[in-house]
């Protein structure tokens, strides 16, 4: 089939390599505009933009798809099918009516779970410990269309939402080329989604990603993971942010009050509002990510040092 491929960051990559080394033709690709990065604000093309560029497929980078003549340029190239991994933009029924067999999404959630732009995220962020892929075909309410093929996957008790995103990207591509083949072929089935089942994944915010420390433990490791690497997990220590980016196993090991850490040669342990948690990776106010026993022997922490809240840094300045 002619296809044509729509998607923009690193997420995309795994789908589009897979559909350019397959039977299929990809046509063109559409991707967002080159957007400011860096402390210089260099526009920068996004991660689908370079590789389609290697590869000598033609780019399109509109701002919207509702431009009339940016509708032409899709017709013209006369796509089967369209599928999408993680494009960024709404499609407008004029659009989605071009390709023959339509628009068909790679999404990170057994949908009707985790409609929206956070699902690997928010399914960590619960404490889920399975999830997985789902194929669609995009209609215009937000990822409500026909299911063409799931894939379920289990998720790592340490594993972060960024690592879980990363895996199913690689393990979502041929998943997105079987549902695309059996398009070709005539042996699709689209399954209506139950509605009621539905749940919204709405996008991480820096607010959200603050830590209380009076939840349990493994609540407070399943925020730590669900907002890594982006926007990060958050708390303070000494009035200054720290971002918290990963756990690992725990020893035995008696409660410490909320926030309060303990670094021992090998780990950092923080109380919770039940057990302690062990940080693997955390980015102190202004400074790279690194190991968090590593950060405890040069941070030169007081007797007693804990991480708080806006709130009750609040309270005690």
């Amino acid at each position: 089939m002619r296809l044509l491929f729509a998607g923009t960051p690193e997420a995309a990559l795994p789908s589009l390599r897979t559909l350019l080394d397959s039977h299929h033709e990809v046509v063109g690709v559409l991707t967002q505009p080159d957007a400011p990065t860096g402390r210089g604000r260099k526009l920068r093309p996004s991660p689908v933009k370079e590789l389609a560029r290697e590869a000598g497929v033609p780019v399109l980078t509109p701002a919207t798809l509702r431009d009339q003549a940016v509708q032409q340029q899709l017709r013209e190239l006369a796509p089967d099918a369209a599928p999408v991994v993680a494009y960024g933009t709404l499609i407008p029924q004029a659009a989605l009516d071009i390709p023959v067999h339509g628009w068909i999404n790679l999404h990170f959630s057994l949908l009707p779970e985790w409609r929206g732009a956070a699902p690997a995220q928010r399914a960590v962020l619960v404490g889920q410990r399975e999830t997985g892929m789902s194929v669609f075909r995009i209609e215009q309410g937000l990822d409500t269309g026909d299911v063409l093929t799931t894939a379920p996957t289990t998720i790592g008790e340490f594993e972060t939402a960024g690592e879980l995103l990363e895996r199913m990207a690689e393990d979502g591509a041929p998943v997105l080329l079987q549902a695309l083949d059996a398009l070709e072929g005539g042996t699709a089935t689209a399954t209506p989604q139950d509605h009621a089942l539905a749940t919204r994944a709405a996008k991480l915010s820096t607010a959200e990603a603050e830590i209380d420390w009076t939840r349990p433990a493994e609540q407070v490791a399943a925020h730590i993971r669900g907002m890594s690497p982006q926007p990060g997990a958050w708390t303070l220590l000494d009035g200054a942010r720290t971002k918290l980016l990963g756990i690992e196993q725990a020893p035995e090991h008696a409660p410490l009050p909320p926030g309060r850490i303990e670094a021992t040669k090998r780990q950092v342990l923080v109380g919770t509002g039940t057990d302690v948690i062990a940080l693997s990776t955390l980015a102190p106010a202004g400074k790279r990510p690194m190991r968090a026993a590593d950060w405890a022997r040069g941070a030169a922490l007081a007797e007693g040092a804990r991480f708080t809240t806006d709130q009750q840094d609040g309270e005690t300045a």
